[in-house]
């Protein structure tokens, strides 16, 4: 096997488990090491989690490329992607939610157990998006995987400029308090039993655009993300640079399936809606 550069972990501590709605739980840390990371130049910056397999022995310190050089693949971590709601270094303090469905899954049991002294080690954080001053105005839309990175924008938000903001839940109870400025109108859809992003696809495409350039943020479940592509990019003509727009997650498929077909899904999508 070839070598593989070092990717030593950060190991944050859990210092306080939020209940923010039936399914949403805020998992804040805390530690040293958060001292040495550099985050704050997106609103859509993310970690890569790591979850350590049961019964298994792992170097340290934690360091991803000494895993993979030295253990076989299934007892690697398990790595889920999440983006981080907050980001306080004069702390320094690193909010995380997670999205809870009982048992399902690894990181939402996770953070359900969650307790104060509990390590969180993680790679990054990455980061591509933050709401542009040169827009004349913001779209953001989004399902509860894109909700802390819209939560983020909007508090990053340039003065003075208008903000139009979708979020799709379940329903009115996984709704949360948001802070955002005055000329910011956010709505909440519910989608109770239908298709997720069904409801966001019909509020998007419903929606009479303001004049002028708009810098949009559209992120959560494949299916529904690659139509509001077509919408934004084909058959509005926003530029690509305009739009910052793409899958979090895919209906059936957990992250590891989605990770590992992602960017055929995306070439897919390209070659479809770039003829």
């Amino acid at each position: 096997m070839a070598n593989r550069p070092a990717r030593a972990a950060t190991e944050a501590v859990v210092t306080r488990v939020e209940q923010l709605t039936p399914h949403m739980i805020r998992v804040v840390l805390g530690g040293e090491a958060l001292g040495r990371i550099e985050a704050g130049a997106f609103t859509d910056h993310y970690v890569k989690a790591l979850f350590p397999q049961p019964g298994v022995d792992y170097p340290e310190p934690f360091d991803m490329g000494a895993i993979r050089e030295t253990l076989p693949r299934e007892q690697w971590p398990a790595v889920r992607t999440y983006t981080v709601r907050k980001w306080l270094p004069e702390i320094p303090e690193m909010w995380v939610d997670f999205v809870v469905h009982g048992d399902e899954g690894i990181a939402g049991p996770w953070a359900a157990a969650a307790k104060p002294g509990d390590v969180f080690r993680f790679m990054g954080p990455g980061g591509a998006y933050a709401p542009s001053p040169d827009a004349a105005w913001h779209l953001l839309a989004g399902d509860e995987s894109a909700l802390p990175a819209i939560a983020a924008a909007l508090e990053g938000m340039p003065a003075g400029r208008p903000v139009r903001a979708f979020l799709e839940v379940e329903s009115a109870d996984e709704e949360q308090k948001l802070e955002y400025p005055a000329d910011a109108e956010v709505t909440w859809l519910h989608r109770g039993t239908r298709p997720v992003g069904e409801a966001l696809i019909e509020a998007v495409r419903g929606y009479e655009f303001p004049a002028g350039p708009v810098h949009a943020f559209v992120h959560g479940e494949a299916s529904f993300v690659k139509d509001l592509r077509r919408y934004l990019k084909v058959e509005l003509g926003i530029p690509m640079d305009q739009l910052s727009i793409s899958g979090y997650w895919r209906r059936g498929l957990n992250e590891d399936g989605w990770q590992s077909s992602k960017r055929e899904w995306n070439q897919q999508v390209e070659q479809e809606q770039d003829r």
